[in-house]
């Protein structure tokens, strides 16, 4: 006879209050994210040049498309978090609608591991970005010593 194992998971419950200033954190982040995008993409504009050198070429390429990459998902999930701010009446509308109340905690939920992912991705690019752009101009300085 075999064993059935059943699996649990724990799932903290979250106020409405908590969920609602977790949008207002999540938005606060992707919209400093956005303008620090703008910022990232000057950078690597200003040294353009200096990344398409053939020594590091292929780095730049991988860290500038990955860069264009976490832009092309911040709208969609500055969407996502505003939809789920706005819907967030279903929580607090003291009418019980208990499938609708676990869809919305659901979303909470992926909204949770989606923005840790994101951030964390973001993160990774910007630093990757920064060794890259600091290893350029340490070059760039040795050239002007050595002038």
């Amino acid at each position: 006879m075999s064993e059935v194992k059943k699996q649990y998971q724990y799932v903290e419950w979250i106020s409405p209050e908590e969920m609602h200033r977790a949008s207002l954190l999540w938005m606060s982040q992707l919209k400093f994210a956005r303008d620090e995008q703008r910022f990232l993409n000057d950078l690597v504009k200003s040294y353009t040049l200096q990344l398409t050198d053939s020594a590091i070429f292929e780095e730049s390429k991988t860290v500038v498309d990955t860069l264009l990459q976490m832009e092309k998902r911040i709208v969609p999930l500055m969407k996502q978090v505003q939809l789920h701010e706005n819907q967030l009446e279903i929580m607090v509308d003291k009418v019980d609608q208990l499938r609708m109340e676990r869809a919305y905690a659901a979303t909470h939920r992926d909204l949770i591991t989606n923005m840790e992912q994101y951030m964390e991705a973001y993160r990774e690019i910007k630093q990757n970005l920064f060794s890259l752009v600091s290893k350029v101009m340490r070059k760039e300085k040795q050239k002007r010593l050595l002038r």
